[in-house]
């Protein structure tokens, strides 16, 4: 669901690639004293936390943070108690928090709210458009511009090209790549448990080495790129 919650913030303050990324693990205990220890499943709650520098949109330098497994983010003190965060029921959602307001959202940025103080709330209704269906428009977009071709009109009216969904990705992954490292052991040490620092134009983190194991993978002979 990464991808689906994360696109509203992402594209509408123009994030690019993060500066650093770190996360905080919930651990569950089968044994007394002794959590479990799966370093290859996911946890069964966790919190991300990503940074980025300030782009054009949001003029200073920005904390992204991703919280999941029930863990639901302190209300803001401008959302009133009876609103949900984000979409009913506070099952899943976005909050983004400015100098003069908060907007929150559901998944796929659906039914935005914006919150101002001493002024009347925005709620933008989605749920008309939304169940008219839009897969058939993201199929035939994607068809189109394969046909077309990279740069063609058609490839200009994708809403993630590559040049979007790339870095994008990459930043969802991000959170996942916090996860595999904070696992990390040498005996019984835990060595990855620190902020990681990214390089985007590299694909690599430049100060924990043994994270880069997870940045890519070795492929089968003859499967190559």
């Amino acid at each position: 669901m990464g991808c689906h919650i994360l696109d509203a913030p992402y594209k509408a303050l123009e994030l690019g690639y993060p500066k650093d990324v770190e996360c905080s693990v919930a651990n569950i205990y089968e044994k007394i004293w002794t959590a479990n220890y799966y370093p290859e499943g996911p946890p069964a709650a966790s919190i991300i936390t990503l940074h980025f520098d300030k782009t054009s949109k949001t003029g200073s330098n920005l904390e992204l943070v991703w919280m999941d497994g029930g863990i639901i983010p302190p209300r803001p003190e401008i959302i009133p108690a009876e609103d949900y965060l984000g979409e009913k029921g506070n099952t899943n959602g976005v909050i983004m928090i400015g100098d003069k307001g908060v907007i929150s959202c559901g998944v796929y940025g659906l039914n935005p709210k914006l919150y101002r103080k001493g002024e009347q709330t925005i709620h933008y209704n989605t749920d008309f458009d939304y169940k008219k269906g839009l897969d058939h428009v993201h199929h035939m977009e994607w068809i189109n511009a394969c046909k077309g071709g990279y740069g063609s009109k058609e490839y200009k009216k994708l809403t993630s090209p590559i040049e979007y969904s790339g870095p994008f990705t990459e930043t969802v992954l991000m959170g996942n790549l916090a996860l595999r490292s904070y696992m990390l052991k040498k005996g019984n040490e835990f060595i990855g448990r620190k902020k990681l620092l990214w390089d985007g134009e590299n694909t690599r983190i430049t100060n924990f080495e043994p994270a880069n194991q997870f940045v890519g993978r070795k492929r089968r002979k003859g499967w190559e790129l």
